[in-house]
């Protein structure tokens, strides 16, 4: 089973084809650091606008054509507005073209799946900048990632606040100075974007796990599970999941 997996929820994205766990090609369009520390994308040009060439590309690396993909994969948010728009619009014109499902898979999914923590949970989060963090909670068990709760964007102390509400009272947690290890496992390819507000909280003594932007081989191995479960859609009943409105809503005001 042969899937073609895209993330273009964030600036820097990727592309990868995937069989079974297996990644068998991957492209990542790695962000460097510029000057004053600030992410920004090795070139001017935006990933969404460089996807069709990475997928034609990997596709040529691996031999094989948008015929021979099984099933084409997703993130579906949260994450850019139009970086989303993007991937989706994309993922539904190949499957209406083929006749193939699309597994729409969380970007915060992808991310908590990549967690060393075998059982329990998982409180994944991203950059949602300004000021925000994108996050979802997961409990993994046996293998599988279930969502606790839907995904939101909000401050940092607001995040650690609501994960310690919905983990109910097992995230009383790491009392400041205690051994006990908190049952909520922080997992994020920018930890640090949290640290102030997290050394404030009763979960001061956490340790957030950093795990890969990378998230297209992620987001492949996730839609073999989907698949195996019987959880894809076709290109009519797919949708994203933005959490947080585009500007020109956020800002529009009556004349």
């Amino acid at each position: 089973m042969k899937i073609l997996a895209i993330d273009t929820s964030t600036p820097a994205g990727g592309v990868a084809i995937t069989e079974g766990d297996s990644v068998l090609a991957n492209v990542f369009d790695v962000r460097k650091q510029s000057s004053q520390g600030a992410p920004v994308s090795h070139a001017s040009e935006e990933f969404s606008s460089k996807l069709f060439r990475y997928v034609d590309s990997l596709l040529k690396e691996v031999r094989l054509g948008l015929p021979d993909i099984d099933i084409f994969a997703v993130t579906a948010g949260p994450g850019s507005f139009t970086g989303l728009r993007v991937g989706l619009t994309a993922v539904k014109a190949w499957s209406e073209v083929y006749g193939k499902p699309i597994a729409a898979i969380s970007a915060l999914e992808a991310v908590a799946a990549q967690s060393l923590a075998s059982s329990g949970l998982i409180a994944a989060y991203t950059d949602a900048r300004r000021g925000q963090v994108f996050w979802g909670l997961f409990e993994r068990s046996q293998r599988r990632l279930n969502s606790l709760g839907e995904e939101s964007v909000m401050r940092p102390q607001e995040f650690i606040e609501s994960v310690m509400k919905l983990a109910g009272g097992q995230s009383q947690g790491l009392d400041k100075g205690s051994n006990q290890i908190s049952p909520v496992k922080f997992v994020s390819p920018a930890p640090e974007i949290i640290a102030d507000a997290l050394a404030e909280s009763p979960l001061g003594n956490s340790v957030v796990e950093k795990v890969s932007e990378d998230l297209a081989p992620w987001v492949g191995r996730l839609a073999f599970g989907r698949a195996q479960r019987g959880e894809l859609v076709y290109a009519l009943t797919l949708d994203a999941n933005y959490v947080r409105r585009m500007d020109a809503e956020l800002y529009w005001k009556d004349s």
